[in-house]
């Protein structure tokens, strides 16, 4: 088996709420007093597979307890970048939804200052080069993802672009249509949760009425050839997490999930983890498990990673030097 925890690895697709340290929200949790679960893992890991989507994305609600004073954000951001380090993580994009972590007071622009504060200590004390990502989440008001878009194009000197995630099987994209537009008229850089909990129809949507330019998961892209073909002619990333995607009951099982099938075909597929703490994983794993469903090896290693750095929300010159870091 490949030693993959000694290469250089990039991340495109991660939740800093779902990937808090236990021992942090365990620590923090006393702190606050807060009513924890005995074991506190009942309240932040899912099981091996969920009733759907929004059963897996409850295993957040704990964690974003313990994530609404400035100091204790500073602490989980700073954290998050060093588990990416450990993980051998050279370059890494992490997204949250501002407007949860509001429920003390802070005001969206905190919130973000928190965050990027914690990001940076982090990036300073590891060398690993980290992405921020805004989300809209789909459940919100059209103006609440108006908001986020303007908070990330006023913080563009340290957010790279928005995201829409949420509840996909229930909500539709179309009516955050405004607040992609104005991220797109700024200058920042879209992908969209799509192709997980609803059909390709999704993914369709979230190209042709939302720009996106990478798709979030899209596991499901086999249903519509038409779809497929436009997104690999296309050369849109599709960030996968092929153990979240079992968790979350968007594939039957690992060994049917279509990553394998789609790099064949020279779909542009990458490899993340989602929820580092609610599906217990990391990148290096990710790439071991695969190892073993389908016999990957270097070659479909550095296939992915060159997706994840021709796709990663960097300057032109960022994704040049990542590039170089893809060696055997």
């Amino acid at each position: 088996m490949i030693d993959y925890r000694q290469l250089s690895k990039i991340e495109l697709h991660c939740h800093l709420d779902s990937s808090v340290r236990i021992s942090t929200v365990a620590e923090i949790g006393k702190e606050l007093g807060l009513s924890l679960p005995d074991p506190i893992e009942t309240g932040l890991v899912a099981p091996e597979t969920c009733m759907d989507l929004a059963d897996y994305l409850r295993r957040i609600d704990l964690a974003l307890e313990v994530m609404q004073q400035r100091k204790h954000l500073i602490r989980i951001a700073r954290e998050f970048v060093e588990d990416l380090s450990a993980d051998g993580v050279v370059y890494g994009e992490v997204r949250f939804a501002p407007q949860l972590h509001m429920r003390e007071g802070l005001r969206l622009q905190e919130v973000v200052e928190g965050v990027n504060e914690g990001l940076a200590e982090g990036a300073r004390a590891t060398g690993v080069h980290v992405g921020l990502i805004l989300c809209c989440l789909r459940h919100e008001s059209a103006e609440s993802s108006l908001a986020i878009a303007r908070l990330a194009a006023a913080n563009a000197n340290s957010v790279c672009g928005i995201d829409l995630a949420g509840d996909e099987a229930r909500y539709p994209g179309t009516p955050h249509r405004a607040a992609f537009d104005l991220a797109r008229d700024a200058g920042l850089r879209r992908t969209v949760h799509a192709g997980e909990a609803r059909g390709a129809e999704s993914i369709q949507e979230a190209i042709e009425v939302l720009g996106a330019e990478r798709i979030g998961h899209g596991v499901r892209i086999e249903e519509s050839p038409k779809v497929l073909e436009y997104v690999r002619e296309h050369a849109i990333p599709l960030e996968m997490c092929p153990l979240s995607n079992y968790q979350t009951r968007a594939v039957s099982s690992l060994a049917g999930h279509p990553i394998d099938r789609l790099l064949r075909k020279n779909v542009c597929v990458t490899v993340s983890t989602d929820a580092r703490t609610v599906s217990q994983t990391t990148v290096t794993s990710e790439f071991e498990r695969l190892e073993k469903l389908f016999d990957w090896g270097w070659d479909e290693f550095l296939h992915c990673q060159r997706n994840a750095a021709n796709g990663a929300f960097v300057s032109s010159a960022t994704r040049s030097r990542l590039l170089g870091m893809l060696t055997r």
